[in-house]
């Protein structure tokens, strides 16, 4: 009996190129190398940023640390003689801020703190209020968000004369409460007079960003909890507040940072050299205004590290709700929802 060959067939053909297909192709790039291809194109594209910050934040910020180490140019009471260049002088600026400057440095820190404190409080609260308003649907919606709007829009220099006008003697202030005060001198009611003009023009802002946050909150949350017979205080408490916190969040540190530098409105509306209101920036700028670019440097660079200082902590403490982690959004939102679901579970 003859044996007889059975010719490969097709398919055999297709299993031999499908075990082909299961093998190593030679030629391919690794993960490794795609990853490096990657790293090295996304440093490429941050590269115009940190060239851009390294020119306008990190080089004025060296030099400014430089100069804070020199005098002032003058007579030389070690010589005797009248130098053209500013002398070294160590930490001597900062040895005479804490020491013979100490009064006036410390009511700078002071009503720069408090201001901070105070007008980013308001705003806060008041923002909130103004996102809810502009995020409700009714007639005139969107000419009400544009007159909410308008005062971030203004610029502060205008802003602070408008203001001036108003809380002038004879002004609009002093006609409304039918008192005479003199809102521009010495005095806190001077600090009032920049904390209303402070919230005024930046109170929209916080207002914008919490706007965003509240349009990405899904109708069906609000009509869960409505079934589950939450109330409107306890949906804002609970399902509102938690879930416009990191938009909320990232709004009161650009507040902060912001108001930690404040200058143009309390010195237009109110005057250089004023104990009430003399903020940091404003006795870094006196003190450049009188070539002392030494001292100057020394606030500046003081100013620096408050601010810093302040977004750092601001940051670690609540880093988590900044950064917007997606595997932590989960939980809190289901825990969120837990105060009107359980209801809903012991009635079944």
């Amino acid at each position: 009996m003859a044996d007889t060959k059975i010719p490969p067939g097709p398919a055999t053909g297709e299993a031999d190129r499908a075990a082909g297909s299961r093998s190593p192709v030679i030629g391919r790039p690794s993960r490794g190398r795609a990853t490096s291809g990657s790293g090295r194109m996304a440093a490429l594209l941050v590269s115009p940023t940190l060239l851009v910050l390294t020119i306008v934040v990190l080089y004025p910020t060296v030099m400014a640390l430089q100069e804070s180490l020199h005098g002032t140019k003058g007579l030389d009471p070690k010589t005797g003689f009248i130098s053209d260049t500013e002398p070294f002088v160590g930490l001597k600026n900062y040895a005479d801020i804490f020491g013979a400057a100490g009064d006036r440095f410390w009511n700078a820190f002071w009503n720069t703190t408090f201001f901070t404190v105070v007008t980013v409080g308001l705003e806060t609260v008041i923002g909130v209020a103004m996102a809810l308003i502009m995020h409700k649907a009714f007639s005139g919606r969107a000419l009400v968000r544009a007159g909410i709007l308008i005062p971030w829009a203004v610029p502060t220099a205008i802003s602070g004369l408008l203001w001036r006008w108003i809380f002038n003697s004879n002004g609009v202030a002093n006609a409304l409460i039918g008192h005479q005060i003199l809102w521009t001198t010495e005095g806190f009611h001077a600090k009032v007079a920049v904390i209303i003009a402070e919230v005024w023009k930046t109170a929209p802002f916080i207002g914008l960003l919490v706007l965003a946050g509240l349009q990405v909150i899904g109708k069906e949350v609000y009509e869960a909890a409505r079934i589950d017979g939450a109330s409107a205080p306890r949906q804002f408490w609970h399902i509102t507040l938690p879930l416009v916190k990191p938009a909320l969040l990232v709004a009161m540190l650009f507040r902060c940072m912001d108001a930690l530098r404040m200058f143009d409105l309390p010195y237009i509306l109110v005057g250089a050299r004023k104990n009430s209101v003399e903020t940091l920036s404003m006795l870094a700028q006196s003190e450049a205004s009188n070539v002392r670019f030494g001292p100057a440097s020394a606030y500046a660079v003081l100013l620096f590290l408050y601010v810093f200082l302040v977004a750092l902590a601001f940051v670690r403490l609540l880093g988590a709700d900044l950064v917007g982690d997606s595997d932590t959004a989960k939980p809190r939102r289901k825990h969120r929802r837990t105060p009107f679901s359980r209801r809903s579970e012991v009635t079944a």
